[in-house]
């Protein structure tokens, strides 16, 4: 992924979104993990794979990360949504080797 070092969860994030898999996406969270995106609270696994499904998999999201440092993921984000690509801040926050809270909001 460029020359950016990430967490192997981030990379599990990226790899799990640019394929399209869910399931996989999900097995990046941990039990009463958090997602912040678009003004509203996902949380726990129903609530996060109805974000994940809605959010990433639908509009067929890829990722291709820019930088990264103190947790701040920032990528490029394309799919099937209008005005793409554009530039997504990814706050992780990790526990374990899985992500317990995550805060996405455009660059």
């Amino acid at each position: 992924m460029n020359d950016i070092t990430l967490p192997d969860v981030v990379e599990n994030f990226i790899a799990a979104t640019n394929a399209h898999d869910a399931n996989a996406l999900v097995a990046v969270f941990g039990d009463g993990a958090t997602v912040r995106d678009d003004g509203k609270t996902w949380a726990g696994e129903t609530e996060i794979r109805e974000w994940i499904q809605g959010h990433l998999i639908t509009p067929k999201i890829v990722l291709t990360p820019t930088s990264f440092a103190d947790d701040r993921l920032v990528a490029s984000g394309d799919g099937d949504f209008p005005g793409g690509p554009l530039s997504f801040s990814f706050v992780f926050g990790i526990k374990d080797g899985q992500v317990t809270d995550l805060a996405i909001a455009p660059v």
